[in-house]
């Protein structure tokens, strides 16, 4: 296929070109991917870039990235390499010649390990950036100091603070080794936060101090690029929707003596939450109708939900429908109700749903939220159970409502009424102020 970029794509190109520590936060369906991919052609035919690694989530990193370097006609001398599953396959990818190689973000450590020291790429393409935020995991501690072995590295991302402005700190320390925000997130914390919610000595949240997120966005703003779809793209219609569930009294019993009592009896079985964040997730399972035993079995409360999907899928009248998902006993209970109902997990998955083979597809936010293109398949997407996770339930919307889609989307939240999931969905629309906040900060315009 011949690519026509738009103009912010081809200033998204040079953006990278003319930054060699870029972070670009470019919201879902703009093409940050063959925007990427163009400027690493660009740099690797002007000798620039002599090796190139891009890190991915696991399915961005198997699918997408392949598919389109094979998609566009002008990256078809493109050479790469996947690694990904065996680590005989890794290996044999990392010994192969090639401009680039992808490997997804849970193989870092690994490839650090296989290096010895050895670092052979002069470019680095973080995909998603965000998944690297927090500065305890493994990950983070792989390539915090990437910025010592790599000239260029490049951070793409739709939400970089998905849960405020902390979580920037880890992501410019991979970029730029500390310039501009820190190299310790505690002189980070000290220069932009205040202590929020405490415990005499011990502090539990930060809130920004008067005047921070200005500075914070003076800071990063001159390696930083930002685009919001709506600017950019003329998408179809989306409608957002809530359809409300009611438990019954006895199944409403259950519920409000688990939040009260932080324990509740079904089965002979007693399910308890050991603190606030258990009770959490112990409400939200009850709110999508059943709770998890110790033993990792679980036990049925009510089908509220199955009922309600069940007459989505009926009204929907041949049109595929994806299913957000959140926990195993979700898709064997859809699975049962609705046996047509599909996990979306391979390659052949993703395609059979993109040729219109999948009536209901399930999918995991965690698993499947980032960089699939699923517009093709359908416009119809369902959250069965809901995710306190910004970031991943902007990702999972996007899989539909991106570039490419031609029909108009909804979105339906299923909501069991007065409980936990309707706190999420006010939560989400909270975080996502903060969210804007930052992307307005340093979004660029366009002057076409």
């Amino acid at each position: 296929m011949k690519y026509k970029p738009h103009a912010y794509q081809t200033q998204a190109t040079r953006f990278i070109l003319e930054h060699p520590h870029a972070a670009l936060f470019l919201q879902m369906g703009l093409g940050k991917t063959v925007i990427t991919l163009t400027a690493l052609r660009t740099l690797t035919l002007l000798g620039d870039t002599q090796r190139a690694l891009v890190i991915a989530p696991l399915r961005v990193a198997r699918d997408t990235w392949p598919d389109e370097i094979k998609k566009w006609d002008h990256l078809k001398d493109v050479s790469y390499q996947v690694m990904v599953g065996r680590r005989t396959t890794r290996e044999k990818a990392l010994s192969a010649k090639a401009d680039i190689h992808i490997i997804n973000r849970e193989n870092i450590p690994w490839l650090v390990d296989a290096l010895d020291g050895q670092w052979p790429y002069d470019t680095v393409v973080i995909d998603e950036l965000s998944s690297f935020k927090n500065p305890r995991a493994k990950r983070f501690k792989a390539i915090k100091n990437l910025s010592r072995h790599a000239t260029r590295i490049i951070g793409l991302t739709g939400t970089p603070s998905p849960n405020g402005l902390l979580d920037l700190w880890a992501q410019y320390r991979i970029l730029d080794g500390g310039q501009r925000l820190g190299k310790y997130i505690t002189h980070y914390r000290n220069d932009y936060f205040t202590p929020d919610k405490r415990n005499r000595y011990q502090v539990f949240t930060w809130k920004p101090r008067e005047g921070a997120e200005k500075e914070i966005y003076a800071a990063i703003g001159d390696i930083t690029m930002s685009l919001q779809t709506v600017d950019h793209l003329q998408l179809p219609e989306r409608t957002d929707t809530t359809m409300i569930v009611r438990m019954n009294a006895s199944e409403r019993a259950v519920y409000d003596q688990l939040r009260r009592d932080m324990v509740v009896n079904l089965g002979g079985q007693n399910i308890d939450a050991a603190n606030a964040a258990s009770l959490s997730g112990k409400l939200l399972q009850l709110a999508s109708g059943n709770l998890y035993t110790p033993e990792g079995s679980y036990l049925p409360v009510h089908e509220r939900k199955l009922d309600a999907l069940e007459d989505i899928v009926e009204a929907a009248n041949g049109q595929p429908v994806l299913v957000a998902v959140w926990y195993k006993f979700d898709t064997e209970l859809i699975q049962q109700r609705i046996p047509s109902a599909r996990t979306l997990t391979t390659s052949e998955d993703m395609r059979d749903w993109n040729a219109g083979l999948i009536p209901v597809a399930l999918i995991h936010p965690a698993s499947a939220g980032h960089g699939l293109n699923l517009q093709a398949g359908g416009s119809l997407l369902v959250w069965y159970s809901l995710t306190w996770s910004l970031e991943l339930y902007e990702q999972t919307n996007a899989r539909l409502y991106r570039q490419g889609q031609t029909q108009p989307v909804t979105v339906t939240h299923l909501a069991c009424e007065d409980t936990i999931d309707m706190e999420v969905l006010d939560a989400l629309a909270g975080k996502s102020a903060t969210q804007e906040a930052l992307v307005n900060a340093v979004k660029t315009r366009l002057a076409v």
